[in-house]
This record gives structure tokens, sequence and C-alpha cells, in this order.
């Protein structure tokens, strides 16, 4: 990737390609994985557990194929409804929703003109979120970082973000987030790729080996 994707046309099929890659990861993953671990408590979503997470994403996930956007849709309340709605449900059948939605959350995202391609980033985060809490590598990272980079990239330019210039120690080309434009010079961030992702997602990133300046860490969070 190179700093002059952050102007490159939107790639209709690139949500739906990463939700597919993160979800030939993870559900397997998943599937593996003992009853106890689904009740671990995240870091990165206070008060939730491993399943609680995966809920909201599977039901986030089948709000978009069902188009089923009622007011109020994805605020606090709403993912909390959300989750008690299937706190009957055993665990393989949260993730068997969760498998459905990545599968078919796409089209529907593509189709969307780019008005809920925020919506699958959110998810690959997410699926890191519940990789650090198994102790599994890739969270944040893995198969799917480059389309999540490139996702990155365009979500903040269209949303007027902070400029930031970012020399990554794991990918070749620097990338340049944020607003073009803006009147302020871009911050410089210089580390790894997935300490990058945490600052944009509002994940904790201590004990990460990286630089920042020009602007503060929380200036960077796209989903704050």
């Amino acid at each position: 990737m190179t700093s002059a994707d952050a102007h490159e046309v939107r790639d209709p099929e690139l949500p739906g390609r990463l939700l597919v890659v993160e979800r030939d990861a993870l559900v397997p993953l998943l599937r593996t994985r003992p009853d106890a671990d689904f009740a671990l408590p995240t870091v990165a979503c206070p008060g939730w557990s491993v399943r609680d997470v995966l809920a909201h994403c599977s039901a986030a996930l089948m709000r978009v194929v069902e188009s089923r956007f009622e007011e109020g849709v994805f605020s606090p309340e709403s993912n909390d409804r959300d989750i008690a709605e299937r706190a009957d449900w055993t665990n393989a059948r949260v993730v068997d929703e969760l498998e459905r939605g990545m599968t078919e959350a796409g089209p529907v995202i593509a189709g969307a003109g780019g008005a809920l391609d925020g919506i699958a980033l959110g998810e690959w985060v997410h699926a890191g979120d519940v990789r650090e809490v198994l102790g599994e590598p890739g969270a944040y990272a893995g198969a799917g970082l480059p389309d999540a980079l490139r996702l990155l990239v365009r979500l903040t330019r269209e949303r007027r973000h902070t400029p930031l210039h970012a020399d990554l120690d794991d990918v070749d080309e620097p990338l340049r987030l944020g607003e073009p434009t803006a009147p302020r010079p871009p911050a410089r961030y210089i580390g790894d790729a997935a300490t990058l992702v945490r600052l944009y997602a509002g994940r904790p990133a201590e004990g990460g080996s990286y630089e920042l300046a020009g602007a503060e860490a929380r200036e960077l969070n796209i989903f704050g």
C-alpha cells in the first residue's frame, strides 16, 4: 500500500472480503474453545464477556443482512438489547449466527455505497478483541490486515479525521490517514500496524513500542 491509496476509488468488495477472511480464521477457532472461554471478560469492551462481543457482532451483521436499521440502532442501549435477546442461546448458536452474518453481509455492504463500510472494520476489530482475550495470535493483524488498513485510510479521510503520516515497521510504504487538506500539519506515527489499529480503534496500546508526535492518542479514535 502507498500513501496514494488514500485517494483511491472505493472498492465495494473490500468490506465483504475483510469479513470473509476473518470468518475463515475466527469461526473455526471459536468452535474449538470450551464454554468457559466464552465467559471470559474482555479488556477492550469493559463489562462485556467474549460471548457478549460475539453476540453484538452477530446481531449487528444480521441487522445489515436483513436491513433492520430502526431509530437508535447501534446505540449502547440497542447493543445491550441485542445481547440480551441472545442470552438463552447456546454459544454454538451465537457462533452460527456470526458465521452467517460474516458470509452474507458483504454484498449488502457493497451495495450501500460506503455508508456501511465502517461496520466491517468494527467487526474485524472486535475479532481482534476476542483473539486477544483468548491468547491467540493475530489480534488486530492477521490475513485481513492489508484490507483493514486500506479501509481505515479511506474512512479516516472521508470523515475528515486528524491527518497522520504513519511509517509502519511491518508495511513497506507509509500511510497517510485523515483529511488530506487539513490546515494542520500531519501527526507522525512510527511503529507496527497492529498498534496503529489499536489507537484508531480506541484499544489499549500500553506496552506497545511506538512513537506518536503531533497528536494525542485519543484524537485518533474513530469509534469514540
